[in-house]
């Protein structure tokens, strides 16, 4: 009995073997990898927008003002004469737009 399943298993499904794990990266690519990389340049569009005078939200959740400008980071007054250097990719995209006004894509 185990030799006749043994050979009735199809020999040349090479193709049709490998059409499941084509799917799923296929499916994995358009909903995880497209999306995020997109919502990466959408970011960095953004913060290259942003100048003095602009409020900002942190991804720790501190609000300010842009004060200051540089290559790598921002000088954010978050009240009372308060200045702090805070990197450029700790802005938080969607609670900015929100603080600015704009509206946010979702």
């Amino acid at each position: 009995m185990i030799t006749t399943l043994l050979q009735a298993t199809p020999g040349g499904g090479g193709l049709m073997s490998f059409l499941p794990m084509i799917l799923i990266v296929v499916v994995f690519y358009f909903f995880m990898i497209r999306p995020q990389m997109k919502k990466q340049k959408d970011h960095k569009k953004y913060i290259e927008e942003l100048g003095v005078n602009s409020k900002i939200v942190t991804t720790a959740g501190i609000h300010g003002r842009i004060v200051e400008v540089s290559e790598t980071t921002f000088l954010v007054d978050v009240g009372s004469g308060v200045k702090i250097r805070f990197d450029k990719s700790a802005v938080a995209l969607d609670a900015s737009k929100a603080a600015n006004g704009e509206t946010v894509k979702k």
